[in-house]
């Protein structure tokens, strides 16, 4: 098989990724936007031994559970995969997703839960993170394509609500009026680099990336926000350097408090550009109260990575005590002011800085705690999983976005994988601190392949 060729294939099975996965001359393909049971013509993109890649040329008889995408872009963009398949097969590719990682990077064979359903299909993102470049001499907003960073153009996004739309109107609009240009990747040149915005009840924070202080014509920019958003307050940040990271240090505000409160089951919270909340309400609150069921009252909880501190206050509320570790200053500052609107000043204690630095003195104080995890993709640092395990934490709550780290962190705590001369091989005989009580898949993220995982942990 060579680059080019082509041919036709049934279709196996689902990849990871979402992509259709076949077989052709003892090579294993894998083609983005073919489903299970479809046979197609496709055409061979790149072949190394017996892994290769394809695109479909054409389909011959589509599933029945295939559906028309609603977005124009989609198989362009890397932002969604399965927006071609019907959402109750979405929430089985899922389920097994999360059950084969388990299985395959962990060598855990566990009942999964079926995957708990999103309440909206599509329009359920409160937050919008959108890279701005230059394309052919034109500026460009959208997303990027699955894995690079050439920003594929969208005049809209149907995960995001309507107000999409009017944005980046606005922002291509203002750059036209005002001679300003996307951000070059290669050459660093060109003023404007992405736009954030989150909503929150209404309310709206909306950040514009730049890579000079000032701006000419924001005014102008403002202005045509107004007719977008209600209400909003409007920063604007820094950040010159060659990096991937999205925001630098420097934040401006020019329009608005900064921060917003909003309620979450009679808690009242804080939320700052950079504060770090669940995209999908409806979905976080199902999450929230089955993390919540797994505490008594009496316990101790300590949550790591918590962010502006609503589910450390939650669990402050039902239990005896709650402690929050978050690194993010402005989450942090957020989650004292939550501390202090909610008379939680006894039951609720917030810690900056690293999870890695902290959590040790925290045990110290309350080593019988539930420990909640709820960390960044990369997932939990080595630390602090070899401390959980050397301080043999009673019950462990870890909720993860990946299922990858996920199955890798969970297999470290239960002794399924162990360290030789410094790889993670699958051990023999498992027999680590702690035994899974459940594993629980919630789709916070329709249309896409990730999922957002719930596993308990109780030592044995």
């Amino acid at each position: 098989m060579e680059k080019n060729d082509m041919f036709k294939v049934t279709c196996a099975a689902l990849g990871t990724q979402g992509e259709g996965i076949a077989k052709k001359d003892g090579v294993t393909l894998f083609i983005p936007g073919l489903l299970p049971g479809e046979r197609a013509l496709v055409r061979a993109l790149k072949v190394k031994g017996n892994i290769g890649y394809a695109r479909v040329e054409e389909l011959d008889t589509p599933a029945e559970v295939r559906v028309r995408p609603k977005c124009a872009v989609f198989g362009r963009c890397g932002g969604c995969q399965l927006q071609h398949i019907k959402y109750h097969v979405q929430t089985k590719f899922k389920q097994g997703l999360v059950r084969d990682c388990l299985k395959k990077i962990a060598g855990i064979d566990f009942p999964v839960s079926p995957c708990e359903r999103s309440e909206k299909e599509y329009g359920y993102r409160n937050k919008l993170q959108m890279p701005v470049g230059r394309r052919n001499g034109e500026n460009v907003v959208g997303f990027y394509a699955e894995r690079s960073h050439r920003i594929v153009p969208t005049t809209a996004c149907p995960l995001h609500p309507d107000w999409s739309e009017g944005l980046i109107s606005a922002l291509l609009g203002f750059m036209e009026k005002c001679g300003l240009d996307g951000y070059d990747e290669e050459t660093g040149e060109g003023q404007i680099r992405h736009i954030v915005v989150r909503e929150l009840r209404k309310k709206f924070i909306v950040t514009l990336v730049t890579t000079v202080p000032e701006l000419k014509g924001i005014d102008y920019f403002l202005f045509l926000l107004d007719k977008v958003f209600p209400e909003y307050s409007f920063w604007m940040n820094v950040n010159d350097k060659k990096t991937n990271v999205i925001f630098g240090d420097e934040f401006h505000l020019l329009k608005g408090p900064g921060r917003y409160e909003c309620q979450d089951g009679g808690i009242v919270y804080e939320v700052g550009p950079r504060t770090f909340v669940q995209v999908n309400e409806n979905v976080r609150g199902k999450l929230y109260d089955r993390a919540l069921s797994f505490a008594d009252e009496q316990d101790l909880v300590i949550d790591c990575y918590a962010g502006g501190g609503l589910l450390t206050a939650k669990f402050a509320r039902k239990c005896k005590k709650a402690y929050g570790i978050e690194i993010v200053p402005e989450a942090h500052d957020c989650a004292e002011t939550l501390r202090a609107q909610n008379a939680l000043s006894d039951k609720m204690e917030n810690i900056c800085g690293r999870v890695e630095d902290l959590l040790e003195g925290v045990l110290d104080r309350a080593p019988e705690a539930l420990v909640v995890l709820d960390p960044p993709r990369a997932g939990v640092a080595r630390g602090v999983l070899d401390l959980l395990v050397a301080r043999n934490v009673k019950k462990i709550v870890m909720i993860s976005c990946d299922p990858a780290t996920l199955a890798r962190d969970v297999g470290i705590l239960t002794g399924s994988l162990v360290d030789r001369d410094g790889a993670l091989v699958k051990a023999e005989s498992p027999a680590g601190n702690y035994d899974l009580v459940t594993v629980e898949p919630f789709d916070m993220f329709p249309q896409t392949r990730h999922v957002e995982t719930m596993v308990v942990l109780r030592r044995n």
